[in-house]
């Protein structure tokens, strides 16, 4: 991860406390190793963590001073001191008396009644760590973007694609131009027309997707406004992207692939996008919505009728 990309996620209000452990989840696997493993003790222990000094941490950790104090920033707090004081209330509310929350992989021979539940867990927590995270300066300029643009183009891949797809036939309803691209050929090849005022969006959770970021590196280079939607904010796309959307890296195991919690965090990022847009332009929003249901209300009486 560059620099510049580590510090465009310090701001000058520093995150809630409750946001902490999903900014560890979310920009961990970006970090140099010596900053994994502090990032990884304030979240596993942030009531110990916060009674250390940045010289106890450091020690605790195996690392520097410097290194606990640029973990902080990274993590969106202005020095460590800011960064104890969200540790101390995030120790807080977990000692506040809250159920402890179902964490078990799902295993081979669970009752449906265990998947049901710990899918909707897994579920939770993606969104509600996606939401933690998400820069809403970053999503405002891309709502802002959007908004005005003469064309969105987007691009994904497999899971992704789908994702894409949603993207794409939402913003059709409120009358924008839109399309989703999955063949990679016909996404570069679109991409060259693009120029400025027009908007490309990238949609990948590992940020390395070849057939998504060279279209978007096209876009990119021909001056239209690109965006990024990953889980990875320090990968090869965030090169090519004005504006980047972090989702969520939740846990993987054998019954639920990455695809699966990456496509929950981006369908959010996605309808946050699509509401930030439509109140933008609602003037015109509103009346295509309508249109578009009116459109269709024959389809749904129909099927009511049989």
């Amino acid at each position: 991860m560059s620099n510049d990309v580590k510090e465009s996620f310090a701001r000058d209000a520093p995150p809630a406390p409750a946001a902490l452990a999903a900014k560890v989840r979310t920009l961990a696997p970006s970090m140099t190793r010596s900053m994994q493993r502090v990032a990884e003790a304030v979240a596993g222990d942030p009531a110990g963590c916060a009674a250390l000094t940045v010289t106890g941490l450091a020690e605790l950790t195996g690392t520097s001073e410097a290194t606990v104090v640029r973990t902080a920033r990274i993590l969106g707090y202005p020095g460590y001191r800011d960064l104890r004081l969200a540790l101390a209330g995030l120790a807080a509310q977990q000692q506040s008396g809250r159920a402890p929350a179902v964490t078990a992989d799902i295993a081979v021979d669970d009752p449906l009644t265990d998947v049901v539940a710990k899918l909707a867990y897994d579920e939770q927590q993606t969104l509600a760590d996606t939401a933690a995270a998400l820069d809403t300066t970053q999503l405002g300029a891309a709502v802002t973007a959007m908004a005005g643009a003469g064309r969105v183009e987007i691009y994904g891949m497999a899971a992704s694609g789908l994702v894409a797809q949603d993207l794409a036939q939402k913003l059709l309803r409120i009358g924008r131009h839109a399309y989703a691209h999955s063949d990679p050929h016909l996404a570069v090849h679109n991409a060259v027309t693009l120029r400025s005022g027009d908007v490309a969006v990238a949609i990948t959770h590992s940020g390395t997707t070849g057939d998504v970021i060279e279209p978007l590196r096209v876009a990119f280079e021909h001056g239209a406004t690109t965006i990024a939607i990953t889980g990875r904010p320090g990968s090869p796309v965030s090169q090519y992207a004005d504006h980047i959307l972090t989702t969520s890296i939740a846990r993987e195991s054998e019954l639920r692939p990455a695809a699966m919690s990456s496509r929950t965090s981006q369908l959010l990022v996605v309808d946050c996008l699509f509401v930030g847009i439509a109140q933008r332009t609602y003037e015109t929003a509103a009346p295509a919505l309508s249109a578009s249901y009116e459109a269709l209300a024959h389809r749904h009486q129909a099927v009511q009728r049989k």
